[in-house]
């Protein structure tokens, strides 16, 4: 791992023969690649990356401190700008964390959705890694590529909730609705145009002695030091260790599917990139799982106290009237305790801690995002590597600014 500049070091910089000196450069925020969400000071010796600051910061949303002024089910379209291209991941697992505070358990059919939507979602959040990462080495063409195969999918996801990223479609205790009748068939066409773009994808990067060479060994850290600094998902498993939340504490479903999970060995940018990659195909094999496992069947739970009515109920009996007005005015009463929930994201671990006093709006929401754990890796990453290298590793890192500047 780099270790600090020395002081000592910059005044022998100094008085070489050459007389040069360390240059200071502010990268970001007013910086392509950063898009205004954090900024580093580099020093530099010519192209080489002696000290990194990394400052985050510059894009706080205040989505903690929000979620304590409303009710649970009105936090849900705050988790959708956590990760903004990924949105189902953190609708389902700020659900399943105040479901684990009631002490419910959602209908089977239920949780093959939620399954579904999540796997789409990290697929989507994988193809924009992998189209972003490619378009800052220069390859517009597979960034192309990258960005029609998510395009396909969100049409999906906009089949079913309406919208393609803020999709707020998760409720506490269920979903907003079933499927759509035609859903299946749409996710089927989107599939194999994911797979056809894919296929150019790969014989775009994976072999091109450009792209390996200027991935292949650049951003790496061992898996000592990934553990260390608490990394999770795509970045913790190129490095070799075989964690996926999915697995070591299956939620859900995952427990009845069968799918493996991609693992790396140097923890360089290309094993992140072929971890992503890899991931692709098996959160395909998944969603396949679901629709063959899942049933016709209710996908909320049967508690007024918890679901809205049904409309019929409510306009014709004074059970759902009366049921339906406590829900909106008073919201989800959650009895008083704490919870952690974390499932796996398109980034890693995705942790909710929440506190309930008992009333219908939460006392605390804490996120755990995968992000904010690796980006105080970034400068161990790139000192002593090239100025060029910065912008490839920052983007195998993926960092969302909506979930890092909660």
């Amino acid at each position: 791992m780099a270790v600090a500049l020395d002081p000592n070091e910059k005044l022998a910089k100094q008085d070489d023969h050459l007389h040069s000196e360390y240059m200071t450069v502010a990268m970001g925020p007013s910086h392509p690649a950063t898009h205004g969400t954090m900024q580093m000071i580099l020093t530099l010796d010519g192209e080489t990356v002696v000290d990194a600051d990394v400052k985050i910061g510059y894009l706080h949303r205040g989505f903690e401190k929000m979620a304590e002024v409303v009710q649970y089910n009105q936090v849900i379209p705050y988790t959708d700008r956590l990760n903004y291209v990924s949105p189902l991941c953190n609708n389902v697992g700020y659900s399943l964390a105040v479901e684990k505070a009631l002490g419910i358990d959602v209908p089977d059919r239920c949780k093959y959705i939620r399954m579904i939507c999540c796997e789409i979602s990290r697929v989507t959040d994988h193809l924009t890694a992998l189209g972003a990462g490619a378009l800052e080495l220069g390859g517009f063409t597979p960034f192309l590529y990258a960005v029609q195969a998510r395009e396909e999918l969100w049409n999906v996801v906009e089949e079913l909730t309406g919208a393609r990223m803020t999709t707020s479609y998760t409720r506490v205790g269920g979903l907003r609705h079933d499927l759509t009748d035609t859903f299946e068939a749409s996710y089927r066409h989107a599939h194999a145009e994911v797979v056809r773009l894919m296929v150019d994808v790969d014989k775009l990067l994976t072999r091109n002695r450009i792209f390996y060479d200027r991935m292949a060994g650049v951003g790496a850290i061992s898996a000592e030091d990934a553990v260390d600094f608490g990394f999770s998902g795509p970045c913790l498993r190129s490095t070799g260790v075989d964690y996926d939340v999915r697995v070591a504490a299956p939620y859900l479903h995952y427990d009845r599917v069968e799918f493996d999970v991609p693992v790396g060995s140097t923890g360089d940018n290309y094993d992140r990139y072929l971890c992503r990659l890899a991931e692709i195909t098996q959160s395909f094999r998944i969603i396949d799982q679901c629709f063959a496992q899942m049933e016709p069947g209710p996908v909320n739970v049967d508690d007024w106290t918890v679901v809205l009515p049904p409309k019929e109920q409510v306009y014709n009996t004074i059970e759902g009237m009366i049921a339906h007005f406590k829900l909106v005015m008073e919201g989800v009463k959650v009895p008083s305790g704490e919870v952690y929930s974390y499932t796996e994201a398109g980034n890693g671990e995705l942790g909710y801690y929440i506190v309930s006093d008992g009333s219908g709006r939460p006392w605390r929401v804490k996120v755990r995002p995968p992000c904010f754990s690796m980006m105080q890796a970034l400068r161990p990453m790139i000192v002593g590597s090239l100025l060029a290298d910065i912008v490839p590793t920052f983007d195998t890192i993926n960092m969302i600014g909506g979930e890092i500047d909660r």
